[in-house]
């Protein structure tokens, strides 16, 4: 079984989350304990180290971030979960890590529970918070760098290497500097909501580009935008005049 704590300052809400994982996913998990602090939970962890930690965010005193840097070694898995605030998401989302939006439902637990199971990350836990902790510490949305998911693990990618990225179908393909490519099983529009809007634009419905790599754009025969590679990006009709108000 999956050793699991609950962190909530809410009790009815720690409550309600160990009786859906009862119900819905019975002999899967064992809820060692419901903790109302962080300075709970740090006790709690280790004295039973879980495999699962289900994590608020906005706690009184210290919110659910705090905890890492109250513990020596980050040995397990966390789902946030959270009411509110979209910059505590977006956070997350970059650093590599899960959470899932009060009020939990069924159908959100269930797909947090699988890529829990299915998660086969070659990335130390430690350094995935680790780089939350940095992000939510800079005070800031737009980081420098983005943490992307494969089907080996995970890479970090800073923004000016990413030259441009393309749809393919549920996937995602990054080009890079340095000429390599990497496949990635997230949708264009999940990049598209969380890079920053005043470096990438997207040109198309498969095209996302960074604009420091764009030459040129042209408005003759098919709209395209020239990069500074060779490369040329189709440029949708319907996204044309936001482009050149963009660029201009």
């Amino acid at each position: 079984m999956i050793k699991t704590i609950i962190v909530d300052d809410e009790r009815i809400a720690s409550d309600f989350l160990e009786k859906m994982l009862t119900r819905y996913f019975p002999n899967k998990f064992f809820v060692c304990c419901h903790c109302e602090s962080v300075n709970e939970a740090t006790e709690a962890i280790e004295l039973h180290q879980p495999n699962l930690v289900f994590l608020d965010i906005q706690m009184p005193t210290k919110s659910g971030f705090e905890l890492f840097k109250e513990l020596k070694e980050i040995n397990f898995e966390v789902i946030f979960t959270t009411a509110h605030s979209q910059y505590a998401i977006e956070a997350i989302k970059k650093s590599a890590l899960d959470y899932i939006l009060k009020p939990i439902n069924y159908v959100d637990l269930l797909e947090a529970v699988n890529r829990y199971d299915d998660r086969k990350s070659n990335l130390n836990k430690q350094k995935q918070l680790n780089l939350l902790i940095e992000a939510i510490d800079s005070g800031e949305t737009k980081h420098n760098r983005v943490v992307i998911s494969t089907d080996y693990g995970y890479e970090f990618l800073k923004f000016q290497s990413i030259i441009f990225l393309e749809a393919k179908g549920n996937y995602t393909q990054f080009h890079l500097v340095n000429g390599t490519t990497i496949l990635t099983p997230k949708t264009l529009k999940f990049y598209e909501d969380i890079f920053p809007s005043d470096l990438f634009f997207r040109v198309h419905k498969t095209f996302f580009i960074n604009l420091n790599f764009a030459k040129g754009f042209y408005k003759k025969d098919s709209p395209h935008v020239e990069l500074i590679t060779g490369k040329k990006i189709p440029v949708s009709i319907r996204k044309k005049n936001e482009f050149i108000s963009k660029i201009s």
